[in-house]
């Protein structure tokens, strides 16, 4: 009888989590798809130019350049910290994450249909009081000296290259094709040049929005499978008396500002955040924490405990510390504001009873709406897997490890791999890749597939041909050099025009390298080695993985590669 109590709760609990997801599974995927298109469609550019102080002005574009992102807080805030390092000013960077994981659509949308209007307003209402909290208080309590060692540290760029050219030559991964733009000075991107009207007339860039759409779903699935079963399980088998020990209630003021303080906590400690927090939200609201204290929950998604390490590494203790407390006390008092603001005007919701299809599912307006949208993601996964032939994916990497697309003119992280460049969403995407073998063999050979193959006779790999920009440190293919100059009797290669202009107008970086002989200059990058297990050119200079076995030396892509030859050799 007990077993089957329990095999009663389970069953209840997965089943209220999947008529949760049916009755948002069509507001998800209209959200994505009007996120993915935003993230097309507006240009990022102009974010580094626009983003150096924190004037209203300032902050409310930062806001809007937020809403136009990922809504996804690893993306968001290792976004954030991109602008940082590129110039942007920290609350502005700030400001651009706190909008970029509560103002976003796809959100609103599913909080519209879970909890309702009433919490859809306070979420957006409450969002620009809260970025506003956010850039007023942090001015006052975090020194100019703490920002700059905080952009000193998020600015150690990876690899010899100088921090005007942010990012190393990459792969194009829809051509197989080198990209030897330096993006602070060139832009490839498709929404160069052209007015909002030009862009939506433009086949590329709707391909380009279904494959963002896609990634991030793919990207954020585990998070609302999390979000959606924990909710679940919570509305089915936690009694109503927990909520009542967690929550106080009945004592009017205090218990605004006690479940307003609470709910960035539990927040903290759910290591659930982004989109699946609102299913989440739903149970918190069914079990009694008052309407404040839910919209300071869900802005709490910026604080689980995962990103409060991520933010130590990338800012230091310190810092890191003074934010995570900044964020709880201004996302808890614009929760608190929101409700003083409600409450007045008689729009808090008084039903906690979140009816979710407990009968089963019918019919109805939701269902079919559910049907017409499954097509449509239907369609958007063909688009996404054909979007070459629209021309889309120019400018564009997968991240291996969640797979969301990442604008590489805008990368959060890279790491070299043999001459190409695999790109990340986030710092923790990187580490994650970087403790993974097999995801890097997977890099590797995706990025073996994109690098030409030694060919007959006449014909040269990169690595062959490459040669090293004098001023950025950059590796650029000297077959197809754009940009050249010739000193002292040595060629030299540039990845840009600005490097040439800054080698041109500069004896002393002329001075410096004309002790070096042309052959010097360019061989050295030429020496190349085949790795012994997946058979990828390796360029000798660059080897990071290397082993000595019996006087010879061997060299390899990756860690991965190392390992299995390694294990082979010892067996």
């Amino acid at each position: 009888m007990i077993y089957l109590s329990i095999y009663s709760k389970f069953a209840g609990g997965a089943e209220e989590a999947f008529y949760m997801f049916w009755d948002t599974a069509w507001a998800l995927v209209l959200g994505f798809a009007l996120s993915g298109a935003v993230q097309s469609f507006v240009t990022r550019n102009e974010m580094e130019n626009t983003l150096g102080d924190h004037r209203p002005k300032t902050v409310a574009k930062a806001s809007l350049f937020g809403m136009a992102s990922s809504s996804c807080s690893y993306a968001a805030s290792a976004m954030a910290k991109s602008l940082f390092a590129k110039g942007a000013d920290f609350l502005s960077a700030m400001a651009f994450m706190f909008a970029s994981t509560n103002l976003v659509i796809e959100l609103g949308i599913v909080l519209l249909i879970l909890l309702g209007w009433q919490f859809f307003a306070a979420e957006f209402i409450g969002g620009v009081i809260m970025i506003s909290l956010l850039v007023a208080v942090g001015a006052a309590v975090i020194t100019p000296a703490a920002i700059a060692k905080a952009r000193n540290r998020v600015r150690s760029p990876e690899g010899s290259f100088d921090s005007s050219c942010a990012t190393p030559l990459s792969v194009k991964p829809s051509t197989g094709t080198y990209d030897r733009s330096c993006p602070q000075f060139e832009d490839g991107s498709q929404t160069k040049g052209k007015n909002l009207q030009s862009r939506l007339k433009t086949p590329a860039l709707w391909a380009d929005a279904a494959n963002y759409a896609l990634s991030d779903l793919k990207m954020l699935r585990k998070e609302m499978l999390i979000g959606f079963l924990v909710a679940g399980y919570l509305a089915t088998i936690v009694p109503g008396s927990v909520w009542s020990v967690v929550f106080i209630t009945g004592h009017g003021t205090l218990t605004q500002i006690e479940n307003a303080l609470v709910g960035p906590i539990i927040a903290f400690l759910s290591f659930v955040c982004s989109i699946g927090n609102i299913p989440l939200a739903a149970a918190l609201w069914k079990g009694g924490i008052s309407f404040g204290g839910v919209i300071s929950f869900i802005f709490a998604d910026l604080v689980a405990f995962p990103l409060t390490m991520i933010y130590r590494k990338l800012y230091g203790t310190r810092l890191a510390v003074q934010m995570v407390l900044l964020f709880w006390l201004v996302m808890s008092v614009a929760g608190f504001i929101i409700e003083e603001i409600f409450r007045p005007i008689g729009i808090i919701p008084t039903n906690r009873k979140i009816q979710i299809l407990s009968s089963g599912i019918s019919l109805n307006w939701s269902s079919y709406l559910d049907i017409i949208f499954f097509l449509v993601f239907a369609g958007m996964i063909w688009i996404a897997r054909n979007r070459t032939r629209f021309g889309g994916g120019q400018g564009y990497a997968t991240d291996p490890v969640c797979g969301m697309q990442v604008e590489t003119a805008n990368a959060p992280a890279k790491t070299n791999l043999n001459g190409g460049w695999v790109y990340f969403c986030s710092d923790n995407c990187k580490e994650r890749y970087a403790k993974s073998p097999e995801l890097q063999q997977k890099a590797a050979t995706a990025l073996k597939s994109q690098h030409p193959s030694p060919g007959p006779v006449g014909t040269r790999t990169f690595a062959q041909t490459a040669a090293k920009d004098p001023v950025c440190g950059m590796a650029v293919d000297t077959a197809a050099a754009e940009y050249t100059s010739h000193s002292m009797g040595t060629h030299y290669y540039f990845c840009s025009s600005g490097c040439k202009e800054r080698f041109d107008n500069s004896a002393d970086i002329q001075r410096r390298d004309s002790q070096m002989s042309s052959h010097d200059h360019s061989s050295d990058q030429s020496r190349t080695a085949i790795d012994p297990i997946c058979n990828m050119t390796v360029q000798i200079e660059n080897a990071e993985h290397t082993a000595n076995i019996k006087g010879v030396d061997y060299y390899f892509c990756c860690s991965g590669c190392k390992e299995k030859f390694m294990t082979t050799s010892e067996a």
